[in-house]
């Protein structure tokens, strides 16, 4: 089986944060990391997939986020236009993960049957549930059901071989995350099952959570997905990301991490 290449391409942020803001159950006068806003990229010969969209201007300017470049735009740093793209994995659809939708006009979006149901059904009469998702994101995806662009998957399966989602649930309902086989093993990006490394190896959840039962249960899914190391698992949200792993090249540094090559350095311990 060929490995894949795999990059994330940072496109926003969101600071200054607490630990409060980062730590369920954490302090919320001591300072912590920002949010980094990632796209991801898993490339195989002219195979190409994204995994997340990434959030509209729109979007991410009502919450404070900073955009540095829009998402579908930053593809063109590894010379990929959005509009060619034939699959895009969403881990979830939330703002900052499924904005964007109408520049992937080929594609076909992979998404978890319990997702779909959870952002069209009952559970968004609560705001508190609702306010992470971008009602235009979400008619964009029923239309695109109805024009035969969704591929629903149901807890685990392999898209190509190499390349296969896995649901775990806990930050919302149809949460998958996505295993990916590079030249290092398999890496897997565990978008916001764990935002940070930080929430995963310390067994304590983002502040923002639908089950604390699933949520943890993934934090366990993830590790034993990346065959136990945590220098296999790709956090959603981490500033590590660009500091631990290399840049396809220097002029990208800061911009797009390699995570198919090794770190730099080990994983910091929590």
């Amino acid at each position: 089986m060929d490995p894949f290449e795999l990059y994330a391409l940072r496109y926003a942020r969101n600071g200054p944060r607490t630990l409060g803001q980062n730590l369920q159950g954490g302090d919320l006068h001591e300072a912590h990391s920002d949010l980094e806003f990632y796209t991801w990229v898993a490339k195989r010969g002219d195979r190409v997939f994204v995994i997340d969209t990434g959030s509209s201007a729109a979007s991410a300017g009502k919450r404070g986020d900073t955009v540095l470049r829009p998402p579908h735009e930053a593809l063109g740093l590894l010379g990929i236009e959005a509009a060619q793209v034939e699959d895009v994995v969403l881990t979830h659809a939330h703002y900052d993960h499924a904005g964007n939708l109408p520049e992937y006009r080929a594609a076909r979006f992979h998404l978890q049957d319990a997702e779909m149901s959870y952002v069209t059904g009952r559970c968004m009469c609560a705001p508190v549930l609702r306010r992470g998702y971008e009602i235009d994101d979400v008619l964009h995806l029923v239309r695109c059901v109805h024009c035969d662009r969704v591929v629903f998957h149901d807890g685990s399966a392999e898209i190509v071989p190499g390349l296969s989602v896995h649901r775990v649930g806990g930050h919302t309902a149809g949460l998958q995350v996505v295993r990916v086989w590079t030249s290092r093993g398999w890496v897997v990006l565990a978008s916001d099952a764990a935002h940070f490394f930080l929430n995963a190896q310390r067994g304590i959840p983002f502040p923002s959570i639908l089950h604390a039962d699933a949520m943890a249960e993934g934090f366990r899914t993830i590790l034993s997905l990346a065959d136990g190391s945590w220098e296999h698992v790709i956090p959603g949200h981490d500033p590590l990301v660009l500091d631990l792993y290399p840049a396809p090249d220097p002029s990208l540094s800061g911009m797009v991490a390699r995570l198919d090559l090794p770190p730099r350095r080990t994983v910091p311990a929590p």
